[in-house]
This record gives C-alpha cells, structure tokens and sequence, in this order.
C-alpha cells in the first residue's frame, strides 16, 4: 500500500510517517495489534451497513471495512494523501470515488453522513476540536468512534524511546491533549458514550447519537 512517508501538505505533516500495520518490529505490532483489536471490536458492536471514515488517511481501515462487505468510504483535509488512496483503491479494484478530499469542519449530513463514523487520530490535530464533534454530530445517524492519544502516557512513551525530548515528548502536529478521563467528558457534550476501551497508548470510545 502507498505511504505518504512524512509528506507535507501547507506545512503539515499527512498520512503516515511508514507503513505501522506492516512494521516488522515487535512492539509496533503489539501496539498496532491493540489498537486494531479495540477498533474492530467497536466497530463489530455498531453493526453497520456503511461507514464514513473522517481523516482516512491513505485508507487502510477503508479497505478492510470494504473486504469485510461493509460500504465504507473515507474523507480527510489532505488532497495529496486522497490522492495515495485514490491509487491505492484502484489497485484493489476499488472506485478511486470511495475517497474524497475535505476536512472535518466541512462535513455535511446530506452527503457525509453514515451508519457509523470514524474519526481515529484525527481531533488532537484541530485547533479548535469542539467545532470537530460538532461536524461529526451533524452527520452521524447512528454511531460514532473516536479515538485520540492518551496523555500523559503517549509523550511519556515518546521520552522513553528517545523522541521529540525537546518538547516533552509531544509528537509534532498534536496540538490537543486528553487523559481518558477528560477525554470522555469532551465527548460526552457531543455523544452518549457507550463504550471506553483502552489500547495502549490510546483512548477509543463508542458514542451514539444522543436521542
């Protein structure tokens, strides 16, 4: 699958750095396979016909959903790295259409919404991420997951290994930081949170439209 590799877009850093899902290393993989799990798990629960996927990236859970029978499509602000999935859908057999480039504070109910939305790693990066839930309420029908770096662990990991010392551990472009616990609480103005799981270094929660 094309990476975006540290690419760029208006200064910003989109996509993902390397292939995380395909590293060979040991703890990359266990920290990638709780992740998935977790994801899959919540996904499983929301039992939907289709998926709107908000910051897909170069659209690997797009694919899957897609392998799986569900109708997933994905979205993000970067037009470079919709570009990567548009290519790579094709080399899947897939409609490049699947993948449209537009940020979060642009989605609309009529044309974005769906029987879930994913938005993972995605609100950490906003300036202003109320505005973000905001959008992901709009266009919800159902249900939601949501999922962001779970502090302070997340830059304490990054000191450990050594990254980004200069800044406390913080990875470049997270501008938000949430505990679990205040993570929840942000949501919880948007969204009745159903479920809270935990995946090493991360916080993801199930949340329903609040009826």
């Amino acid at each position: 699958m094309k990476i975006a590799g540290g690419m760029q877009e208006d200064g910003v850093v989109v996509g993902n750095a390397y292939d995380k899902y395909g590293s060979k290393n040991p703890v990359v993989r266990w920290l990638m396979n709780g992740f998935a799990d977790a994801l899959s798990g919540l996904v499983a629960k929301a039992a939907p016909r289709t998926i709107h996927e908000i910051g897909c990236g170069e659209g690997y859970w797009v694919f899957d959903w897609n392998k799986q029978g569900i109708e997933a499509r994905g979205s993000d602000f970067s037009e470079k790295v919709i570009e990567l999935a548009r290519e790579n859908a094709k080399d899947r057999g897939l409609s490049p259409d699947i993948f449209t480039p537009r940020s979060i504070y642009d989605i609309e109910q009529r044309r974005d919404t769906a029987d879930l939305i994913v938005c993972c790693e995605v609100l950490e990066h906003l300036e202003d991420p109320k505005a973000g839930l905001a959008a992901l309420q709009r266009v919800a029908s159902d249900y939601a997951i949501v999922s962001v770096p779970r502090e302070p662990i997340w830059c304490l990991l990054n000191m450990a290994r050594g990254k980004y010392l200069g800044s406390m551990g913080n990875t470049p472009g997270h501008i938000q930081h949430w505990s679990a616990k205040g993570f929840v609480a942000l949501v919880g103005q948007y969204f009745d949170v159903i479920e809270i799981r935990k995946p090493l270094p991360w916080t993801m929660l199930l949340c329903r439209v609040k009826r």
